[in-house]
């Protein structure tokens, strides 16, 4: 198995990016963070790429972060330094995938979760495997969506199903997500790659101008403050990593119990 936590390969004008850390579900660490976001930001920027595929190796696209790795301590009070990862590592891929001028097509199979179901909704074109689920499983460690998720949710599902993923944490079935509007299909789970390969060589053979163009202002009319937003999210996030829930959230998680909050 390769070393690299993020791979990259393309042919004939299509670039596929798959998460590589399939004994962790591809949960994120620092590393596979920079490594992403080195890879949207260089090679899958590159004008003879004309679409981009993101998958997971394994059995899930993205188990958010990986809370048994740890976080980076901030000088200051040793606690998470969440506003420097958010900032310099998983922000920069997730707006780099929003900004790059072609299509972004995202094969959601088994879980995508947290920051990954950040990185799922960030694609333009979502396709999910039957077993696939999401979830923003933030609330449950203490925490609350980050990864533009607070951006991409309510515009595609609505405030009511927006709230509810974000303070209840709970599991979004594909077909769910089909009728939520999170995803556009929903495909058998030995169809997911045929399907999405499919697509992503359609769009490279396309008008790659005219998906940019539309890419551009759907962004504008969508997301108007992205850069803003991802900021909020940023110091909200690295506040709630101060809080005693979120060390009570992260310490039950680990110790596979139920949390015991207070609201500290």
């Amino acid at each position: 198995m390769s070393e690299k936590t993020v791979l990259w390969e393309a042919s004939e004008g299509v670039g596929r990016i798959t998460l590589n850390r399939p004994q962790t579900l591809n949960a994120w660490i620092a590393e596979f963070g920079a490594e992403l976001r080195d890879i949207v930001t260089g090679p899958a920027a590159e004008s003879d790429v004309r679409a981009v595929l993101i998958t997971g190796a394994g059995r899930g696209f993205s188990s958010g972060a990986d809370l048994k790795a740890g976080f980076d301590p901030h000088p200051e009070d040793r606690r998470p330094d969440v506003k420097k990862e958010l900032h310099e590592v998983y922000h920069p891929a997730i707006a780099g995938i929003r900004r790059l001028p072609k299509p972004v097509v995202a094969a959601v199979n088994g879980p995508a979760v947290g920051i990954g179901c950040s990185l799922a909704l960030a694609g333009d074109l979502v396709l999910a495997a039957e077993s696939a689920f999401f979830g923003l499983a933030f609330v449950n460690i203490g925490l609350m969506p980050d990864g533009g998720s607070t951006l991409f949710v309510p515009a595609a599902v609505g405030k009511a199903r927006a709230f509810q993923m974000a303070l209840l944490g709970e599991r979004v079935t594909a077909e769910q997500a089909l009728d939520w509007g999170l995803v556009n299909w929903v495909h058998p789970d030995d169809r997911l790659m045929p399907e999405a390969e499919e697509l992503v060589t359609r769009l490279a053979h396309g008008p790659t101008r005219s998906y940019a163009g539309s890419k551009r202002a759907l962004n504008n009319m969508l997301y108007p403050n992205l850069d803003g937003q991802l900021d909020l999210e940023a110091e909200i996030q690295h506040e709630l990593a101060r809080s005693d829930d979120f060390l009570e959230g992260v310490g039950a998680f680990v110790e596979k119990r139920d949390p015991a909050f207070t609201g500290a």
